[in-house]
């Protein structure tokens, strides 16, 4: 156990801790203002997440991940994924739709993609599903094809570049809580 002490200095106080404590106190200052505790801000969007999704661990190229609960009768939960490059990064708008539209084999109908405005920012938004080909990533050795798939992206054009949404899961589940999606994007602001 960690036990933390004041510094004394020769017959005056400080304010300030010793040993571990006192490190794991600035640490937490700088990282607050930073902003780098709040895993629901990115190149200068900030947005609300649905309080019944759950907050996952840091990865890789992401801002956030957040684990969807899968409703009963699905075998899986779903996942919403914000990524932020910087920037100018992170490719055109119509190049990560295309993209997104082509991890899709056999879609159910043509995707879905709608344009506008939300708190000054443009923001694009795509519903498609199908059979997802997308679930194993760039650096993944094989692709997962995972049937009656569903997926609903936002990509937001923020002041300090694009942010991208990206919610994928199975089809029941994704359209439970499309409701939320939607109130997600529509929070963001700068």
């Amino acid at each position: 156990m960690i036990f933390a002490r004041p510094i004394v200095s020769y017959g005056r106080r400080s304010r300030g801790y010793t040993g571990a404590m006192g490190r794991l106190l600035q640490a937490s200052a700088l990282l607050v203002w930073a902003g780098v505790l709040s895993a629901e801000t990115a190149g200068g969007v900030k947005w609300s997440r649905p309080p019944q999704w759950k907050v996952q661990p840091d990865r890789p190229l992401r801002a956030a991940t957040y684990r969807v609960p899968a409703i009963t009768g699905d075998s899986e939960d779903g996942e919403c994924a914000v990524y932020y490059f910087g920037p100018g990064q992170g490719g055109t708008v119509e190049a990560n739709i295309k993209r997104w539209v082509g991890q899709f084999q056999q879609p159910d109908k043509p995707a879905q993609v709608q344009k506008e405005l939300v708190h000054g920012l443009r923001v694009t938004t795509v519903d498609v599903a199908g059979t997802y080909t997308g679930a194993g990533g760039p650096m993944s050795p094989a692709q997962i094809a995972k049937a009656q798939y569903r997926l609903l992206g936002a990509i937001v054009e923020g002041p300090e570049g694009p942010v991208f949404f990206k919610f994928t899961g199975p089809t029941r589940t994704v359209a439970q809580n499309r409701e939320a999606f939607t109130a997600m994007v529509r929070s963001v602001s700068r």
